[in-house]
C-alpha cells in the first residue's frame, strides 16, 4: 500500500486522474439540462463522454507504461531478485485507484445538478456507472501494456487517436448504418464497446444483466492488460490472451440482440403518475414530477381557458408517458389513452437548475396546442394538418401563433367563417386529432 501511495503521488497515474476529472466534469456540468434532476439520464451522461474519457486512459497509461523504457532502467531492475509482479501491480493499482477517482468525482459534480431536485431512481443507474468505471481500468491497464509493448513518444496520442474510433465513431457508424440503411437491428458485438452516444429516453432504464455482461467483459480484458504488462516471457505474453478470449466466448453470446438498444428496458416505475389536486387535477409521470410545481399553474390556466371556448372541454391535464426520444419499435408499451376530459400534454425541457425551462415563452400556448396533437403515434403530420392544429391554437388564444408563414391568412379566412360553422369545424377537430384523423384538422384551412 505504501508503495501505490508513492506511485499515486509522483507518477503519472495522478495526472492522468486529474485530466479525466477536468474534462469529464468541465465537459459534464457544462449540459445540465440533459440530465438534471434525473439518475438515469446522468448516468447515461457520464457514459457518452466515454467517447473522450477512455481514450485518454488508454493513453495515460501508455504514457506510464513506457516509464521503465524511458528511464533506461529496465536492465537494471531484470538483474534484481524481485519479481516483476512486485513492481508492476503498485503502479496498477494506483492508475485504477487515479482514473476512478477522477470518474466518480467527475459523476458527483453532476450529482449537484440531480441530488436536490430527483423525484425518482432506478437500479439500472447503477449499472451503468459500474461499467463505466471498471471501462476506464480497462483502457488504462491496456494502456500500460501497450507502453512497455512501445515506448515510443507517439505512442500515446496515436491510441487515444484510435481509442476514439475504436471504441466511440466506429461502433456508432454501425449501429446508425443497421438502424437507417440496413432497416435492421445492430450486431449485439456493439456492447462490447462500452460507449453508447445514442443515449436513453426518461421513460427507458438499462438492464442490470446486460451490465453484467459488460462487466464480465471488461473485466477479462482488463485482466489481459493487466497479465500483458507483468509478462517477462513470450509464453506469458501468449497466455496473458486467454482472459480476452475467454471473456470474449461466454459474453458474446449473452448479450441482447440489438445491442444496446436491445439492453434497454421500459421503467415502469418512471411513468407512474404523481398527481396535484389542490384544483383540477394536474399530473405528471413520477421521473417528471419535480417539474409538478412549475407545470401546475400553466395547466390550470390553460384549462379554464378552455372551459370558456371549447364544449365539453378538459378538466385535468396529465402528461403523456410517449416517449420523447427515438426508442426501437416495440421496446416500449403503448402509451395511456385517456378520455376527451383529459388533456394530455409533453414535459417542458429542463432548465440548468432543474426546473422548467420555457425557453422564455408562456408555456399556456403550448398547452393549448396540445389539445390538437395527433394521436398517430411516430407517423409525419402533413402540412395541412399542421396548419390546421396552428389555426385551432389561435382561435383559442384569439390571436395568431405559430411558425406557419401561411399561418396569418388561413387564420383570418377561418375567422370569416360563421361562428356556427368555426366551432362545428373544432368540434370535428378535436374529434379528428384524438382518432388520428388529419383530414378534420386540415378541414380548418379549406
Amino acid at each position: 500500500m505504501r508503495i501505490t501511495g508513492i506511485e499515486l503521488r509522483r507518477s503519472a497515474a495522478l495526472g492522468t486522474g486529474l485530466l479525466i476529472l477536468a474534462i469529464g466534469a468541465g465537459l459534464l456540468v457544462s449540459v445540465p439540462y440533459s440530465y438534471a434532476s434525473r439518475w438515469t439520464q446522468l448516468a447515461s451522461s457520464a457514459r457518452v463522454l466515454l467517447l473522450v474519457l477512455w481514450p485518454l486512459a488508454l493513453a495515460g497509461g501508455a504514457w506510464l507504461g513506457r516509464r521503465e523504457a524511458r528511464s533506461r532502467v529496465g536492465e537494471l531492475f531484470a538483474t534484481t531478485a524481485r519479481p516483476r509482479w512486485q513492481r508492476v501491480l503498485p503502479t496498477a493499482a494506483a492508475l485504477a485507484v487515479a482514473v476512478l477517482a477522477g470518474y466518480l468525482v467527475m459523476l458527483i459534480a453532476g450529482a449537484g445538478f440531480v441530488v436536490f431536485s430527483a423525484t425518482h431512481f432506478a437500479v439500472g443507474a447503477l449499472g451503468l456507472v459500474a461499467v463505466g468505471g471498471v471501462s476506464l481500468v480497462t483502457a488504462a491497464w491496456l494502456g500500460l501494456a501497450a507502453g512497455r509493448a512501445m515506448p515510443w513518444l507517439a505512442t500515446a496520442p496515436a491510441l487515444a487517436v484510435l481509442g476514439v474510433v475504436v471504441v466511440g465513431l466506429l461502433p456508432d457508424l454501425v449501429n446508425v448504418n443497421h438502424f437507417i440503411v440496413d432497416d435492421d437491428p445492430p450486431p449485439a458485438a456493439l456492447m462490447l464497446s462500452p460507449v453508447y452516444v445514442g443515449g436513453l429516453d426518461d421513460f427507458q432504464t438499462f438492464g442490470l444483466g446486460a451490465s453484467l455482461v459488460q462487466l464480465l467483459w471488461l473485466g477479462a480484458v482488463a485482466a489481459t492488460g493487466l497479465l500483458l504488462f507483468g509478462a517477462t516471457r513470450a509464453r506469458s505474453r501468449v497466455l496473458a490472451v486467454l482472459p480476452a478470449a475467454l471473456g470474449l466466448a461466454v459474453t458474446l453470446p449473452l448479450l441482447p440482440t440489438g445491442a444496446y438498444e436491445g439492453g434497454t428496458d421500459p421503467d415502469r416505475a418512471a411513468v407512474a403518475l404523481v398527481c396535484d389536486d389542490a384544483g383540477p387535477q394536474v399530473c405528471m409521470t413520477k421521473v417528471h414530477a419535480g417539474l409538478l410545481p412549475d407545470v401546475t399553474g400553466p395547466a390550470r390556466e390553460a384549462l379554464a381557458l378552455l372551459a370558456t371556448r371549447l364544449p365539453d372541454a378538459p378538466t385535468r391535464a396529465v402528461e403523456s408517458d410517449r416517449p420523447q426520444s427515438w426508442v426501437r419499435p416495440g421496446s416500449m408499451p403503448e402509451p395511456r389513452r385517456y378520455g376527451a376530459d383529459t388533456l394530455v400534454f409533453t414535459a417542458p425541457s429542463y432548465g440548468r437548475t432543474g426546473r422548467a425551462d420555457f425557453d422564455g415563452e408562456p408555456f399556456v400556448p403550448w398547452l393549448l396546442t396540445e389539445v390538437w396533437r395527433l394521436d398517430c403515434d411516430q407517423r409525419p403530420v402533413e402540412h395541412d394538418a399542421y396548419l390546421g392544429q396552428e389555426v385551432a391554437t389561435s382561435w383559442l388564444l384569439g390571436r395568431p401563433f405559430g411558425a406557419d408563414p401561411d399561418l396569418p391568412a388561413a387564420y383570418e379566412r377561418f375567422l370569416g367563417k360563421p361562428v356556427d360553422e368555426q366551432r362545428a369545424l373544432l368540434a370535428a377537430a378535436r374529434v379528428g386529432a384524438r382518432s388520428c384523423d388529419p383530414d378534420a384538422l386540415a378541414a380548418l384551412i379549406r
